[in-house]
């Protein structure tokens, strides 16, 4: 398969989308009939508040975070009494010119901007919502906008790679390297050990099939923190609907 074909992005099908009942529009716009592109990998998310901070990471700080991280978790649109119904579509895509057909279909990020200059695509059928502080004031929007598309070939990667593990893609679709995992590893509280610790999430096993740059990240842990990224990017993903964090 030469790269072209190997070109992949990330879709994420969120809340607002799924509780509206309109996943089945995106589909059809995104079909290989619109966009040429193929499934390489689908999951279902109940993403964590751990995950979408790793997501979200470049917006932190920003008025409208932890209203975006709010919106991601499912817990805008669910109260708690359906928080089993909090969760997000995530897909793979795959084939030449993936990526810009998809955001092309998908239309501006602002859903009013959508419905101004690309009537019809997805985003036209999303909202705004205004973020308030403690005292009701103004701060933000936060843009409802029912799907997320990746907006470049490195993104695309980050986001891939954060949202899937390897043995989620079928072998002859994987984008990126992967390595054979060599030992055992259990996160807690920040930290990474190669033995369990009371408390502690199991990450890794030895033979467990594993990206690249995973590895090379866990691998440079010095006992405080990883050297060559970011420890909590790669717990993240390795947690995803195995536990609460």
């Amino acid at each position: 398969m030469n790269e072209k074909q190997l070109e992949q992005t990330l879709v994420l099908i969120k809340p607002d989308a799924l509780k509206n009942s309109i996943t089945g529009f995106i589909f059809s716009q995104l079909s290989e009939f619109h966009t040429g592109a193929r499934f390489a990998a689908a999951k279902v998310v109940n993403v964590s508040r751990f995950l979408a901070e790793e997501h979200y990471d470049e917006h932190k700080g920003k008025p409208f975070y932890e209203s975006l991280l709010d919106y991601i978790t499912g817990r805008v649109h669910y109260t708690d009494e359906n928080k089993w119904k909090r969760r997000v579509i995530a897909i793979v895509y795959q084939g030449a010119g993936v990526l810009d057909n998809i955001r092309t279909l998908a239309g501006p990020t602002n859903p009013h901007k959508a419905r101004e200059e690309r009537p019809g695509c997805i985003r036209a059928l999303g909202t705004v919502v205004p973020v308030k502080d403690a005292d009701g004031k103004v701060i933000s929007d936060r843009m409802d906008n029912l799907i997320h598309t990746s907006a470049t070939t490195e993104e695309a990667e980050r986001e891939i790679k954060l949202w899937f593990l390897p043995h989620d893609i079928p072998p002859m679709m994987r984008a990126y390297p992967t390595e054979i995992c060599p030992t055992h590893y259990y996160y807690k509280d920040g930290q990474l050990f190669e033995t369990y610790e009371q408390g502690s999430l199991f990450l890794l096993a030895p033979g467990d099939l594993v990206w690249k740059t995973d590895l090379e990240i866990l691998q440079s842990y010095d006992g405080s923190k990883c050297t060559k990224g970011r420890l909590n990017t790669v717990a993240a993903k390795y947690l995803i609907n195995r536990a609460k964090l």
